[in-house]
């Protein structure tokens, strides 16, 4: 895999956490506030969930079910012998939640160049499946600090680089991560910068 191909990887999950625990946090926040000390979005169940869908589709712009946000997805991996699937359908369901919001054309094809049944990734679903879990594995272990201290428009600008080349030269930290985890993603041991 070139590093261009392996950067829509990398990036892509990159955006994939980060908009889950935007999603998480600001939930939480909320039910905190309110005297929920406890409350955890990530482990509430689906159902419960969907309530919710409208109104934070409206203030959020998207909407991610517990089930699908990037670290349920990313704790049952090793175990997901579908997990190309289970990416992909994750993927088109967040798309498909922000259809008819304003945020529609935002999220209309994010996830095109992240094929998860390539075989760039692998010959089989297997060897494909592999490499999807060292990829989220990967990501996960990334210190990215705590989402409050970002937002879309600092973080999500690694997402341009895939379609703007340009800016992708000189480096900076978009290239620092994909340097990384290209070398975590081969499986060659890299030792983590804090």
């Amino acid at each position: 895999m070139d590093g261009w191909d392996f950067k829509n990887y990398v990036l892509g999950t990159m955006f994939y956490r980060y908009i889950s625990e935007n999603l998480c946090s600001y939930i939480n926040s909320d039910e905190i506030e309110a005297g929920n000390p406890a409350f955890d979005y990530s482990k509430m169940r689906d159902e419960d969930a969907e309530e919710a869908r409208q109104g934070l589709v409206e203030e959020k712009g998207f909407f991610i079910l517990p089930s699908e946000l990037f670290c349920n997805v990313r704790e049952r991996a090793a175990g997901d012998e579908n997990l190309n699937e289970t990416l992909e359908r994750v993927f088109r369901h967040i798309e498909e939640s922000t259809q008819g919001s304003e945020s529609e054309n935002s999220f209309a094809g994010l996830f095109d160049d992240f094929d998860v049944n390539s075989n760039k990734l692998g010959a089989t679903v297997a060897k494909r499946n592999e490499k999807l879990v060292k990829l989220l594995i990967g990501v996960a272990d990334m210190n990215l600090g705590d989402v409050k201290d970002h937002d879309i428009d600092t973080f999500g600008m690694p997402m341009l680089l895939p379609r703007f080349p340009c800016m992708h030269e000189g480096g900076g930290i978009a290239s620092f991560a994909i340097r990384t985890f290209r070398r975590r993603f081969d499986g060659v041991s890299v030792r983590r910068i804090s």
